[in-house]
């Protein structure tokens, strides 16, 4: 049985839609960062980046949302693209695209823009711009295919899923005129059972929602050296 650390956020988000999609039995362990349950030392010793989501499987560890889908497709031997090099040099590639870019420059705009102390406009502007260049890297790349790999549906369409979900929250403005191909995708796989289960996983546990001193703390540990 896998156990799932997991919470409401993106990157988690990803790893749900691929364990309802496969069918594999798991079990949900809810982490609450704004409580800082992401440091405790039970939790770090799964995974030292002190981040959610990962996955134990009968003892085998695995952390990092993109790390995880390549994991459990290649232990299902489901939603992976035909085994043949240019397949997967395009499975790579644009999953690494997701993980290196999508995710963290998103991330960080939604940081930057809503928690970051003053002045930041720097930083916004960095992020803002960023995070729509990477979107429309990924829009451009999605105007002349059914998904992200070609014709078949796969953990690269999960791991875009996970982020283009959150999309008006991290650009701050509705993107769909200028993202018409991902919105295109992000509804086919709203559209699918699977996605509206893993959807609904967060509606099971009382997540903090509070962003008061405490979880500030326990979210941006870094802020502590600003008051010293």
């Amino acid at each position: 049985m896998i156990k799932f650390y997991f919470n409401a956020a993106p990157n988690p988000a990803k790893v749900a839609l691929f364990l309802e999609e496969s069918g594999l039995p798991y079990e949900i362990v809810p982490v609450d960062t704004r409580k800082g349950e992401q440091h405790t030392p039970a939790y770090t010793a799964i995974n030292p980046n002190a981040k959610v989501p990962s996955i134990e499987d009968d003892g085998t560890v695995v952390f990092d949302s993109n790390a995880i889908l390549l994991y459990l497709a290649e232990k299902t031997g489901q939603f992976l693209p035909p085994n043949t090099p240019p397949a997967r040099a395009q499975m790579y590639s644009w999953l690494m695209f997701i993980a290196s870019g999508i995710g963290p420059y998103s991330g960080q705009l939604v940081h930057f823009r809503n928690f970051a102390p003053e002045p930041k406009a720097y930083a916004v502007n960095r992020y803002d711009f960023e995070a729509w260049r990477h979107w429309g890297i990924l829009d451009a790349h999605l105007a002349d295919r059914h998904y992200m790999l070609g014709d078949d549906y796969t953990l690269v369409d999960m791991a875009m899923w996970g982020w283009a979900r959150m999309l008006p929250v991290v650009l701050g403005v509705d993107p769909w005129d200028r993202l018409a191909h991902v919105k295109r995708l992000l509804d086919e796989i709203n559209a699918r059972p699977a996605a509206q289960r893993a959807e609904a996983l967060k509606t099971r546990f009382t997540f903090k929602t509070e962003m008061d001193d405490s979880a500030l703390k326990a979210m941006f540990p870094q802020n502590a050296r600003l008051q010293t």
